[in-house]
């Protein structure tokens, strides 16, 4: 059986590696340090020009931190999900709960709906749910295409049980697609484990700043400091590392 691999990117060069690649679709995102937020429009404009032969879904999350939001961050993501939809995004990534660790049906519906009737992802916020079954059930009611998950644990490798289950119960209803440190080391055995048809991942690599000049002392960030000359790309020789792992 073959796959769909998903790539998760924080940028055009991303999307550009992914299609040479050979993988089917990417995640786009800003700031993955944060787990991955809603990229500026002129970054999706940008990766839609770019490429031709992959689908581009765009993840619509507008600050890190948990995935309980409130009116104003609802009406920006409802914003967002259209400028994104308008720009000819192939599909939008989402993720809301309650306080209570359910699935958040009337945010859910309104970036359903904003999105107009493309492909929808809800990601790793589903993670966070107090109770995976009746989140995958929840769903599945509200038409979700699919689910990005760890199975609830540290990566999918540790999750594949609960994956594997969640792929079981899902059936042909909707797509359980494992994500969450998946490398050219693991993911034949997370595959096989959970029987998924579709993975994603990341193939981010680390390459100098082109900065010559450099000052070492002002930082850009906060007291959890990243490295100001250097960076995360990723790369097709990553990806491809990974699909061949898969088999």
């Amino acid at each position: 059986m073959s796959l769909t691999y998903e790539i998760c990117i924080d940028s055009v060069e991303g999307a550009v590696a992914a299609e040479r690649a050979g993988a089917q679709r990417v995640e786009l995102c800003a700031a993955l340090f944060e787990g991955g937020l809603t990229p500026t429009l002129g970054t999706v404009r940008a990766a839609l020009a770019a490429v031709s032969r992959i689908r581009v879904h765009v993840i619509i999350r507008p600050r890190g931190g948990d995935f309980i939001f409130d009116e104003h961050e609802v009406a920006a993501m409802e914003h967002d999900t259209v400028l994104a939809r308008e720009a000819g995004a192939h599909g939008i990534v989402i993720g809301a709960l309650t306080p209570g660790g359910e699935i958040d049906r009337r945010v859910t519906e309104r970036l359903i709906a904003a999105a107009g009737g493309l492909p929808i992802t809800f990601h790793r916020a589903f993670d966070m749910a107090a109770d995976p079954f009746a989140a995958l059930e929840t769903l599945i009611d509200l038409g979700v295409d699919r689910v990005l998950t760890s199975g609830q644990d540290a990566g999918a490798l540790e999750g594949a049980p609960l994956i594997a289950e969640l792929v079981r119960r899902a059936g042909d209803r909707i797509v359980v697609m494992p994500g969450g440190g998946v490398t050219d080391r693991n993911v034949a055995r997370i595959v096989a484990e959970t029987g998924a048809r579709e993975i994603h991942f990341a193939a981010l690599s680390e390459r100098p700043s082109p900065a010559v000049h450099r000052n070492p002392y002002p930082f850009m960030g906060g007291e959890l400091r990243q490295p100001e000359y250097q960076r995360l790309v990723t790369t097709g020789d990553g990806i491809t590392a990974v699909m061949r792992a898969a088999g």
